[in-house]
Order: structure tokens, then C-alpha cells, then sequence
């Protein structure tokens, strides 16, 4: 489809007959009408015609506009006439014979609609005849003359005009389908991550396919009785509404630092500029749409002015989304530009151009896409990052960081609440300052850190290990993982410690419940006075719940 268009816009020529203005192009002359001017009085005698001013001069009104002669090589099959669609209350054809013969083609606002082709082209077949037309007059009536009164006119065959829309149709509905695809897509996405730029894609996805609907002349064709000066006035809505959506989803695409301030405000005031004529045209047209007209115009102007400062501020903030921006937004802002000097009428009409903004939109809406998919992906591999980072500031607050087992305060919230019976020993390493004054305080850290990792090979994996104070470790473990204290002293007593230094520790173990807080603390109570009777008994061994000392205590 871009492939096309781009090709197209190379060979206006070979465009012309492909599609749109398709046939022979008319050169035509332009009279302001006045009293008592009728058919027969201007063919006979066309004087005071108007052939070099551009039409869009002439301002509103009523017009007399004539073709020249028209060219001896036209086919012999059936003609008919083509020209763009204009806001114009009434228009009037008539085709000159040879031998004076005039026939009449009364074309108003509705029945504009039911000829409107693919393209917004109007097209009124002449009458069947074995002559062939030799001039062409348009009585314009209610012009607003905004481009021209009669825009873009030929003659051409029912072959031309099959192939005009079979090409159109093709473009239309690959359009469409982009954007349908797009459309679904984005809503998913949506939905799914509620990032604010993707409602706002949504919308200008919507606006393209209803402006593409209204725009091209299918809206007639599904509802033939439609007034066409409604159907334009429908554009003008749905272009700035199109137009908005895009300009907003720019503003959110963007990291929020990047248009903010007075540039936000810029952007907000811009879409006002565009939004305010295109409900002035709505509303109260015709009356005063010259005057919407240009402002809706120099509305678009002054949104198409935000793309340099957005930008500049792009590339002062380091956006990562910049050369997105540049890829996918360069071709629809370029044909943007184009299009609204043609409204200023600044350059002449091309139906190419005059269509670019469905094709641009397009191409703009899939690059979008893409662009939408690597910010997603940027985004999701900073909440990656974010989430590891996350994830290790939480084992790091949770970590005894000489040791690397748990500290009291990760112990005792993962401690209590555990179902069941649980088993609690309490472990001090018996003598330890003597160890620092032997060995140093590195040492001692050497000590702690292999004290903490026998622990960790002599619990299950479900238990909980950790250091809760200088040199005292617990250890929770529910019915299923218990831990036999003894092998643990036994692995302290063989293990090979710095300097060959023999280490020792006391142990003091009870069994309960660890629901509350109020079990934690009766059963560390009662693990701690066991652990006071294991150093008072001569360290280096276990007393507490189920341990022959506290059996025989409690026999007592």
C-alpha cells in the first residue's frame, strides 16, 4: 500500500489514471454569476471568464464555471464527469452538443452523496448520445470556495472509474485492516498494563478508521441519503479529533520528564487551536466557515509547530524514544505540512496529496506499534532491574551480612506463624571472647562464618537458620526437618577451625507452638534458660525440652 502511494506521488501522471482523477483533466474559466445570466447565454457567448486567477480567490458564492473545448480524442463509450467533492449547495451540469443541443445534471447536497466515488470524487454520467460533448458548464451555487469552486474536473470512462475504485477500495481496505489489527491489539495492551499512551493510540486509531470511513466517500455509500456537506462537516471533526489523539499519545509516549511545563501547556493549547474551529464547523456552518475554516487550518499549523520544540527537548533529555519518534512521525508530519499549505492554499491540489493523510496515518500507525512494542520492552526490562534490585535490597535487609544467614529481624517473620509443633535451639559459641583475644577480631569473623555455615549443612532445608545476636544463633524447625543439636556439636568439635583453635558451643532447645509473638517469647524464654543451664553444666552440650537433663529436671 505504501509502496503504491509512494510510486504514485513519483508519477502524478501515471496516478491521475490509476486512480481518483482518473480521465481526461479540464482546464476550466470561472464568472461570478449575476441576474439574468442563464445556460444558453454563456455557452452561446462566454465572455468575461476568469482563466488565470486561481479559483479559491474569487471568495463564496454563486458561479458560472466553463471547461474549454473539449479534446476530438475522447472514447466513444459512455463519459462521465468527475471532480473532488466541495462544500456547495447546489451544482448544476451542463454539456454542450454539437449542433447546440444542452443536457442538464442537477446535482444537490444529497444527491451529491449518492454519486460520491472512492476518493471523494463526485461523478454524473452524460447522458447516452452518438455525439460527443464538445464543452462542459457547472452552475455552482452555495460555494464556500474554500479550494476551488470546481476542483480537479475530468472526463473520463466507466472503465477508468471501475479501476479508480477498485484501486481505492484495495487502499481502503488494507487501511482498515491495519488499523483494525492495531486497534485490538492495543486495547490488550491497555487493559493489560495501563500505561496512559496506549488510550490515547486507541483513540487515534478509532478517529483514523472513522475519518477514512467518512473521508473517502464509503460513508455515502452506506448511507446514500446523507446531506455531503454533513459528510464534510463529519472530517472536519474527525481529522482534529484524529489529530488530538495523536499529538496526546505523542505528549504520553515520551518519558514524563521530556514534555512537561510550559511544553505541556503548548501541546494542550495546540489541540484547543484544532478543536475549538472543527466545533465552529460543526455547529455553525455554513455560516462564518471561511473564518473556521482558516482557523482550523492555523490550528493544525500551530500543532505541527510543537514538533520542534518537543524535539529539542527530546534530545536535551536523553529520551530513549527520540529516533522512534523520527522514524515513525517524519513522513505523516512532512505530507501534514503539505497538506495544510494546500488548505492555505499556498500549493495546488494533488488527489494523492489530498489522500496522504489516510496513507501517512497508516504508515505512522505501524511504526507507532512498533515503537509501542521496544518501549514495552524497555519498560518491562526496567521493572526487571528494578524488581532484582528490589529483591536483593530485601536479602540484604534481611541477611546477617557477615555470616549470610538470616538476622532476628527476617527470623522471627518468617518464624512466627508457622504451623505445628516447632523446635527451637538456641546456640551460643561457648569462651568466644577468648577467641578474639587469641585470634583477633578476623578470626572471630572466620569463626562466626564457619559456625554459620555448619549450621546451615546440619539443618533441613526447610528450618530456619540465623544469627540473632554477637555469637548466638537459633535455629526454628517444625516436627518433619527437627534437628539433632548433638551432631551439630559434634561437627563443631571436629571442625577445623583458624589457627587449629578448638571451639565448643552450648545449646538450649524447647518444643511448642509459634503462632503468636507471645509464643515466640515464652518459648526463647524457656530456650534461653536452657541454654543458661548448658553453660552452667560445663558447656559444650544441650539441655532443654527432650533432653535427658530436662527430663530429669522435670522428674524432679
Amino acid at each position: 500500500m505504501f509502496l503504491g502511494m509512494f510510486l504514485m506521488l513519483a508519477n502524478p501522471a501515471q496516478a491521475r489514471w490509476s486512480a481518483g482523477t482518473v480521465g481526461v483533466a479540464l482546464h476550466t474559466c470561472v464568472l461570478r454569476d449575476a441576474a439574468g445570466l442563464t445556460a444558453e447565454r454563456v455557452m452561446k457567448a462566454p465572455a468575461g471568464f476568469d482563466c488565470s486567477t486561481q479559483q479559491s480567490r474569487f471568495g463564496p458564492g454563486d458561479f458560472w464555471v466553463i471547461s474549454h473545448p473539449l479534446p476530438d480524442g475522447l472514447s466513444h463509450n459512455r463519459l462521465m464527469v468527475r471532480q473532488a467533492s466541495m462544500w456547495q449547495d447546489r451544482m448544476t451540469l451542463y454539456a454542450l452538443y454539437p449542433g447546440g443541443r444542452i443536457a442538464k445534471l442537477e446535482t444537490d447536497g444529497k444527491e451529491a452523496s449518492r454519486h460520491l466515488q472512492l476518493g471523494a470524487i463526485i461523478e454524473r454520467w452524460l447522458p447516452r448520445s452518438t455525439l460527443r460533448p464538445v464543452r462542459l458548464l457547472w452552475h455552482v451555487q452555495g460555494s464556500a470556495n474554500l479550494r476551488a469552486i470546481v476542483l480537479a474536473p475530468t472526463i473520463a470512462t466507466s472503465s477508468q472509474s471501475a479501476r479508480s475504485n477498485t484501486i481505492m477500495s484495495a487502499i481502503y481496505a488494507g487501511f482498515a485492516g491495519v488499523c483494525t489489527a492495531l486497534l485490538l491489539y492495543n486495547l490488550g495492551l491497555a487493559r493489560a498494563l495501563r500505561h496512559a499512551f496506549l488510550p490515547f493510540y486507541c483513540l487515534m486509531m478509532v478517529g483514523m478508521l472513522l475519518y477514512a470511513f467518512s473521508s473517502s466517500g464509503a460513508l455515502a455509500w452506506a448511507f446514500p441519503t446523507i446531506d455531503n456537506n454533513a459528510r464534510l462537516m463529519m472530517n472536519y471533526a474527525l481529522l482534529a479529533a484524529t489529530a488530538i489523539a495523536a499529538i496526546n499519545f505523542l505528549r504520553h509516549f515520551f518519558e514524563p520528564h521530556i514534555i512537561s511545563g510550559w511544553l505541556a501547556r503548548m501541546v494542550r493549547a495546540a489541540s484547543f487551536a484544532v478543536a475549538l474551529p472543527a466545533i465552529g464547523v460543526a455547529v455553525f456552518a455554513p455560516w462564518q466557515l471561511r473564518l473556521f475554516d482558516t482557523a482550523y487550518i492555523l490550528g493544525f499549523v500551530a500543532l505541527l509547530g510543537t514538533v520542534v520544540p518537543i524535539m529539542i527537548a527530546a534530545w536535551r533529555g536523553k529520551s530513549q524514544f527520540l529516533w522512534l519518534f523520527v522514524v515513525s512521525w517524519s513522513a505523516p508530519i512532512v505530507l501534514a505540512s503539505l497538506r495544510t499549505a494546500f488548505g492555505l492554499n499556498l500549493i495546488s491540489y494533488s488527489f494523492w496529496l489530498d489522500n496522504s493523510t489516510i496513507l501517512s496515518m497508516a504508515f505512522e500507525a505501524i511504526l507507532s506499534s512498533m515503537a509501542i512494542a521496544y518501549r514495552i520492552l524497555l519498560i518491562t526490562r526496567e521493572r526487571d532491574v528494578a524488581r532484582e534490585q528490589e529483591i536483593a535490597a530485601r536479602l540484604l535487609a534481611d541477611a546477617d551480612p557477615l555470616t549470610g544467614l538470616m538476622n532476628r529481624r527476617a527470623f522471627l517473620r518468617e518464624a512466627i506463624g508457622r504451623e505445628g509443633e516447632q523446635q527451637l535451639l538456641l546456640l551460643d559459641i561457648d569462651n568466644f571472647k577468648r577467641v578474639n583475644d587469641t585470634i583477633g577480631h578476623d578470626g572471630g569473623d572466620e569463626v562466626l562464618r564457619l559456625v554459620a555455615r555448619i549450621l546451615r549443612i546440619a539443618s533441613h532445608p526447610q528450618a530456619l537458620v540465623a544469627r540473632i545476636g554477637g555469637e548466638e544463633f537459633a535455629i526454628v524447625s517444625g516436627p518433619s526437618e527437627a534437628v539433632d543439636a548433638e551432631k551439630i556439636l559434634a561437627a563443631l568439635r571436629s571442625a577445623r577451625m583458624p589457627y587449629d583453635l578448638s571451639v565448643t558451643a552450648s545449646v538450649g532447645m524447647h518444643r511448642g507452638v509459634l503462632l503468636r509473638e507471645a509464643d515466640w517469647k515464652g518459648m526463647y524464654c524457656a530456650a534461653d534458660n536452657a541454654l543458661f543451664e548448658a553453660k552452667a553444666a560445663g558447656r559444650d552440650r544441650v539441655r532443654g525440652k527432650d533432653s535427658a537433663h530436662f527430663l530429669s529436671a522435670v522428674a524432679a
